[in-house]
């Protein structure tokens, strides 16, 4: 069944893999617990870790003051590279289903040293949304509590620092405690916070359908919305970014393929119905807003300062009412205790990844006995979250703002280099048939093609002081210094993880090769 290594752990099946592809002789089987995962169950654990509600009302405001009633195709654009990059994700995982994901395809294609670096981009960009995650829903625990009991100084509480960094200390730690112990608990906890938060965001968006002929800011739906015409390359730029940002999250759905059913087929199927998923929910809700609410700056307008902000929070009494205006704050609480839980999988397998085959300290590697989960990367994850959490909002409320920011930078380095990975790993066979054309050139280029010119461009726009919050030092913006400084402090780590243990380095642990086919 499977051969043992030196290290002791274990070739992963052969018959986990494609059948058209001898099984990759250098991959380890973690311990993780198999066939836990289904069809659904990924779908669930990727549409949770984008967090579909916390998202909308993250970055409608942001596309809203960039694209106006544009909105709609601002989404569709920000889709297209996630959904062509997620064919890379599902061919590359056909071949090899390693929950290391980014970081082992591209170690594999590249070498260990481009390798690591997405690794680490992937772990610290899920790293920071920990912390953000957590800090959203104590800002929307105690807003729902205010509401609840009509008391505006529960529903401040959030304002108050000390109460806030502990208030999310104790959400991390019960999302530490979850994401520790195991894949299957928290399955069942994300199917029942998924399930309900869309099922309140399509209440809504039937309830602001409803609504829209009485409003007196409401637009008439048009088809010109699906349309870029009018829309400035700028414009249309800085829109993209954020929606890109709504979608991240689905690749949670690989993250989990050791545990999965079926791991070469499973994962890449759960992917993409979880993109598709998320852009008919965005797309649903983006219209009834805009034909309930409008993209003014007066009254209910999106583009009003009071409601860009937290459009949900805004527009939650209007368009439902009350006592079920609660349920929608309750719906952005779950939304981000979700998605809070289910970010540790790909953070934790990762660096679990990272830590069997030596790229990281073999402590990483630990896999607890009884729940079968990475238990050391689960708990460092969650204290390396709390411990950026509390010191930045002590610091600096603009350096958590920026960091957020910054994100962009690293999503769209590791999501671009993976898919780029997928073309190259596999360019021995890309003129085999069309399906391989189109899969495992075609769909991962344009994937990457868009990733990178986004990674691009916000690199030259975040330099600039105006980016962001509008904060700099010496004159470069504070989000280009922290991504970049993100990624220049994994080069160090990099280095002093070589000197100590230099195997992975050497090739000795992940091989750079291409997949062996099988001749019929």
């Amino acid at each position: 069944m499977t051969a043992p290594t030196g290290d002791g752990h274990h070739s992963l099946h052969a018959e986990q893999h494609d059948p058209h592809h001898r099984a990759e002789a250098d991959l380890l089987d973690k311990g993780l617990t198999e066939g836990a995962v289904g069809l659904f169950g990924g779908t669930v654990l990727g549409i949770s870790s984008v967090a579909p509600a916390y998202a909308l009302t993250a970055t409608v405001g942001i596309l809203v003051a960039e694209a106006g009633d544009k909105m709609p195709v601002v989404i569709i654009a920000g889709f297209l590279p996630m959904f062509f990059a997620a064919y890379a994700y599902r061919e590359l995982n056909k071949v090899a289903p390693d929950c290391g994901t980014s970081f082992t395809w591209t170690t594999k294609a590249f070498g260990p040293y481009v390798g690591w670096l997405g690794g680490w981009a992937a772990i610290m960009a899920t790293v920071i949304v920990l912390s953000n995650l957590a800090g959203v829903a104590v800002q929307f625990f105690y807003q729902f509590l205010g509401d609840l009991t009509d008391t505006g100084a529960i529903g401040d509480l959030w304002e108050n620092r000390g109460v806030n960094v502990v208030t999310c200390l104790v959400f991390l730690a019960i999302a530490t405690w979850v994401a520790y112990r195991g894949i299957t608990t928290t399955e069942r906890v994300q199917i029942v916070l998924v399930l309900f938060q869309l099922a309140v965001l399509l209440v809504f968006a039937i309830a602001a359908f409803a609504k829209s002929g009485d409003s007196a800011t409401g637009l008439d739906f048009s088809l010109d919305w699906f349309s870029p015409s009018g829309l400035g390359l700028s414009a249309f730029i800085a829109g993209l970014s954020g929606s890109i940002f709504a979608f991240w999250g689905w690749d949670t759905a690989l993250t989990v393929n050791e545990e999965s059913v079926d791991a070469d087929k499973t994962p890449g199927r759960a992917a993409l119905l979880c993109v598709v998923s998320i852009l008919l929910t965005y797309l649903i809700v983006a219209i009834a807003l805009q034909m309930y609410a409008g993209v003014g700056e007066d009254g209910n307008g999106l583009a009003n300062e009071e409601i860009s902000d937290n459009v949900f929070g805004a527009l939650a009494r209007p368009v439902l009412g009350q006592p079920l205006d609660l349920v929608l704050f309750l719906a952005v609480l779950a939304s981000s205790a979700a998605s809070l839980i289910t970010t540790f999988l790909p953070t934790s397998r990762t660096m679990l990844a990272m830590g069997i085959y030596r790229a990281f300290p073999q402590k990483f590697a630990t896999v607890h006995p009884e729940h079968r989960t990475p238990s050391y990367a689960t708990v460092v994850a969650g204290i390396g979250a709390g411990v950026f959490y509390a010191l930045l909002t002590f610091v600096s409320e603009k350096v958590l703002t920026d960091t957020i920011y910054s994100l962009g930078i690293m999503i769209c380095f590791y999501y671009g280099l993976t898919a780029f990975a997928c073309i190259w790993y596999f360019r021995k066979e890309l003129f085999n048939d069309v399906s391989s054309f189109v899969f495992k050139l075609l769909f991962p280029l344009i994937g990457g093609l868009g990733l990178g010119w986004v990674f691009v461009v916000t690199l030259r726009d975040s330099a600039s002081p105006d980016y962001g919050s509008g904060a700099d030092i010496g004159g470069v913006g504070l989000v280009l210094i922290l991504g970049l400084g993100i990624i220049l402090a994994g080069i160090v780590f990099m280095l002093w993880q070589r000197f100590r243990d230099p195997a992975y380095f050497r090739g000795e642990t992940l091989v750079k090769d291409t997949p062996a086919l099988i001749v019929e």
